[in-house]
Order: structure tokens, then C-alpha cells, then sequence
């Protein structure tokens, strides 16, 4: 884990997951070093950004000599508690939730979708891609039963706000929130939103003005 007391900028935060699958891959074909411009060059991110990156994060390699791809693999396996199962609950299977069931984040050992909640369920629950779900009435139950930490949010706009607020009587850690709504939470909840509409309208303008 990161030392607390050292803030890391939010941009370096977002890709510590990339630079561990980038090295993963590379342990996989067997490269015992590389250089800040081969993981440049593979990540297509400059190098100076990374070895920035690797700065806030302590001295990772020696300057000429570049990186240990084990010892980097080990580094972040633990900053990123790759070690430590966290359980993942889906509220929402439509087109978008069904296809994070299908996926279930299999090249993360240690993330799992193990809980889903869907209006069409019945009380008793049923399986969707060999994954339990229930009706969304015993969103509070199952997520203590199951001891889940975070929750991936695809329901409709209009019921956004509503389970947000009963997820928050619940001891999650953090929502990954893929409605167009800007959800309020409590202090001790982490919320990152994925507007997949805003995404496409920048990607769109940014090829129009480049």
C-alpha cells in the first residue's frame, strides 16, 4: 500500500493498474529489465511521465540501469493489494450491467463480480452468468451477507440518487457509477463516475480540433 501521508496526484493513481498489466506482460515474455522508453513505447505514454510517475512513488530503479520487472511486479502488486480480494456487487443488468457479468474483470485475479441485483428477479434470487442475484428490495442484506466493498452502478437516471442513498446505509467503500448523474455520498464512500456519452462527445471534438 501507498503511504497515506504522501499524496499521489489523482492522473499518476489512474494508471498504476496500466503500468501493472504493461508488466505482467512483459514478465510474461520473459524480460528480466526494461527501460522507462520500452514501457514508453509499449503504454504509448512518454517516458518522462513515467519515470514522474515512478518518482511519487519512490526510487523503483537506478538511473542508467532502468527497472527490475519482478521487483516492479512485486511493488505494485502490493500497492494495489493485488493479493487482497475485493467483492464486487452490480446493481442494474441491463445491456451494460449484462456485459460486466459476461466479463467479470478476468484478467483480475483478485476483482470479482460476486453479487447482482435486478428488478426481474424473484425473492429467492436466480443466477445470471453463474453470478447470484436478487431484486433490489435486499440490496442491504446481501450486500452484508456478502461482505461487499464495492458496487458497480448501471440503473436508470431516475433511480440513481434513490440507491445511492441506501447504499450508503451500508458499509461500502466506493461506487463505480456509470450513470449520467452526479451522485451525492458520504465522506467515507469514493465515487468515480464513467459517463460513457461525455467520453465519446470529447473523443469526437478532440478529432475535429486536432
Amino acid at each position: 500500500m501507498l503511504d497515506e501521508s504522501h499524496k499521489i496526484p489523482q492522473a499518476t493513481t489512474k494508471r498504476l493498474p496500466l503500468y501493472y498489466r504493461f508488466l505482467q506482460n512483459f514478465a510474461n515474455a520473459g524480460q528480466k529489465r526494461i527501460s522507462s522508453q520500452e514501457l514508453s513505447e509499449a503504454m504509448k505514454i512518454d517516458s518522462a511521465t513515467i519515470r514522474r510517475d515512478f518518482s511519487h512513488l519512490g526510487a523503483l530503479g537506478k538511473k542508467g540501469y532502468g527497472y527490475e520487472v519482478q521487483e516492479l511486479l512485486a511493488f505494485f502488486r502490493k500497492t494495489l493489494d493485488q493479493d487482497e480480494a475485493t467483492n464486487v456487487a452490480l446493481i442494474g443488468v441491463g445491456s451494460l450491467g449484462s456485459a460486466f457479468l459476461k466479463y467479470n474483470f478476468h484478467r483480475n485475479h483478485n476483482t470479482k463480480i460476486i453479487l447482482a441485483f435486478d428488478t426481474n428477479s424473484p425473492p429467492e434470487g436466480k443466477t445470471i452468468s453463474g453470478i447470484d442475484t436478487y431484486h433490489p428490495d435486499l440490496i442491504e442484506e446481501k450486500i452484508k451477507q456478502y461482505g461487499v466493498e464495492v458496487v458497480i452502478l448501471t440503473v436508470p437516471s431516475r433511480s440513481a440518487q434513490e440507491v445511492t442513498d441506501r447504499l450508503a446505509q451500508t458499509d461500502i467503500k466506493g461506487i463505480l457509477n456509470f450513470t449520467p448523474v452526479r451522485i451525492s455520498v458520504p465522506e467515507h464512500i469514493r465515487v468515480q463516475t464513467i459517463d460513457l456519452s461525455v467520453e465519446l462527445q470529447t473523443l469526437i471534438y478532440q478529432i475535429k480540433h486536432d
